[in-house]
Parts: C-alpha cells; structure tokens; sequence
C-alpha cells in the first residue's frame, strides 16, 4: 500500500479546499471499498480526507414533499428511516439488499454513490484494464464475464455498477448535490454516470475536487407503490446479476405511471425509458409487461456467457410488475 496523509475534516468548506489542492486526494466515508482497493493497489490516494464528521449525515422532508439525504448518511440509517421506507420503499429494499448490516453501519451514502466495479480484471493489477490503466485492454470481453455488460457498454470496457441504491434512486429521478470551491452544484443521476465509450476510467461527471454532499429526491407519489428485486448467484449478501426497481401506479386497468431502472446490466444504474413509454397509457398484464421489457431490451449485444441475462431481465420486468399491478388492484 502506498503511504498516504490522513486528515479529518469538520465543515465543508476545509473538505473542498483539501481536495481542491490535491488531485489524488480521496474522501473517506466508511471505507467499506476504497479502503479494500487500497489494499490491492488498484486505488493509490496521496491523501485520505476523512468526512464523517462534516454536517451531512440527515435525511430532511423537503417542503415538496420530497427528501434530501446527507451525503455522510449511513446505509442503514436511510434503510431505517420512516420517511424513505413510506415514500420511496424500493430505495430502502435496495439498500437492505446491498450489504450486511455490518458493512450497512459503516457505509455512506456519498461512498455508496461512488463505488468502483467489482470486474475481477479491475481488482486484479496483475491484468490489463482500461478503467484502471486507459489503453490497456480490456481482457473481460473475451474472458470472465459471465456478470458483465448486455447495455451501454463498449469494447474498452464491459465492467458493470455494483450499486443496488444507485438503481433505485435512478428510478426516481434523483440528483447529487456537490460543493466546490466555485459554490454548490447538482447533477441529475442520470448524468452522473458518464457513458464508457473510450474512456472507461473518466466514471462520474463530478468536477476535480468536488464533495458529494447529499442526494436530491423529487416527489413521486408513483413511489409509494415500488419494488426492487434482487437476483444473486447465493442466498447471503452478494452483488447482484441482474436487478430491478420499479414502481407502478394503475388506474382502471391501465398504466397511469411507471418508473423501471435496472441494475447490474450496464456500466451506470440503467434507466428503462423505453420500456416506460411503451407502458404509460396501454394494459397493466403480463404480456404488455413482456413487450415493454422486449422494447428495452432490444438494444442489448450480450458476450458469449451473459446473454442469460436478457431472458433474466425480461422476467424480472414481468413479475414485478405484476406484482405490483395486482396489489394496485386490491
């Protein structure tokens, strides 16, 4: 490991101005990742900046009647919290989904957000991998890659978002807050994640030396009716190999509203738009389920060993939905 400075901060602005001076800077939230890819020398930061203790970790009713999560929240005080288990239920399974309780009290939300993949190439330093070494390759693509990319990805890179909040929130139409030295910012989650391309190892639209300080969630009232499930190769806590958070609202048998975002299928938590316009306004069953799945999906170029998750994102889509559609109905 290499030998780093370690420097806890207590307001936001001393945060910023030390990773605004040091561009390998890294913030320290509960470590649960970054600490364990130091250790195998995949992140090599000159300077911890320790955040726990900035005056970010609250989740607030915003007057809209939406919520605003501190960036320092830990997995399972938003899990917990009333207000995120009535209006938004899907973001709390997910998070519930993501770790064990253990690894929940430790992360944050912020660290959360800003998690590398678990591509066994990328852990690995003694093999090429262009999101940690640009130009090396990508040895995943004609290797391992049974849990990798069917959406968005490209030749330099099929490495997929290891995120279960990350897919709810995406949903949801969320925004991370940020601070620089310049003042404050937003992103819309959906422009937070950039698209691989050429340049798998740029991953976030984050400017240099930015804090994320917290998460934006606009109202949804669709929300309160939402769902995620997760589908992992054991019964105990594992990343997933195909996901999805969805929520449903239904009025005399047709879709009024619907959000889908998948999960562990792309490089970014994957918003299901097509699916949602094939949706609004036609039948809530099972066979418009399957065709709206069928639309997004359509896009997918799966490698030789994962195209299994097509047929597996398909089915998710279709049971969930109608999961929910029939509890509408009740």
């Amino acid at each position: 490991m290499r030998e780093f400075g370690y420097q806890r901060v207590f307001d936001v602005s001393g945060a910023v101005a030390l990773l605004g001076s040091d561009p390998e800077a890294r913030c320290l939230g509960g470590g649960t990742n970054l600490v364990d890819l130091m250790k195998g020398g995949v992140e090599r930061p000159s300077l911890l900046v320790d955040v726990r203790e900035l005056p970010l970790d609250r989740i607030e009713v915003r007057g809209d009647g939406g919520l605003r999560i501190g960036a320092t929240v830990t997995n399972s005080e938003l899990a917990a919290h009333p207000e995120a288990r009535r209006r938004y239920p899907a973001l709390a399974q997910a998070v519930l989904a993501g770790a064990s309780g253990q690894l929940r009290n430790m992360a944050t939300v912020g660290g959360n957000l800003l998690q590398r993949t678990r591509c066994g190439y990328f852990t690995d330093t003694s093999k090429p991998c262009n999101k940690r070494d640009p130009g090396s390759g990508c040895p995943a693509v004609g290797g391992e890659h049974h849990n990798h990319a069917i959406l968005g990805a490209s030749a330099h890179c099929v490495a997929v978002h290891p995120s279960d909040m990350g897919v709810a929130l995406s949903a949801f139409d969320a925004a991370v807050a940020y601070e620089t030295a310049d003042g404050p910012g937003e992103v819309p989650l959906a422009e937070f994640y950039l698209p691989v391309e050429e340049t798998p190892h740029r991953e976030t639209a984050l400017p240099s030396g930015a804090l994320i300080t917290g998460i934006a969630l606009p109202p949804a009232p669709v929300a309160a009716r939402s769902r995620y499930r997760k589908v992992r190769e054991r019964a105990s806590y594992a990343f997933a190999i195909g996901s999805i958070a969805a929520a449903l609202e239904v009025r005399d048998g047709v879709v009024h509203d619907v959000r889908l975002a998948f999960g562990a299928v792309a490089s970014r938590p994957w918003r299901a738009r097509e699916a949602e316009r094939a949706l609004i306004g036609g039948p809530a069953n099972p066979d418009a389920f399957a065709a709206a799945a069928d639309a997004e999906l359509s896009a997918a170029e799966p490698l030789p060993h994962n195209g299994y998750k097509v047929a597996l994102m398909r089915n998710l889509v279709v049971a969930v939905l109608t999961e929910l559609a029939e509890e509408d109905a009740r």
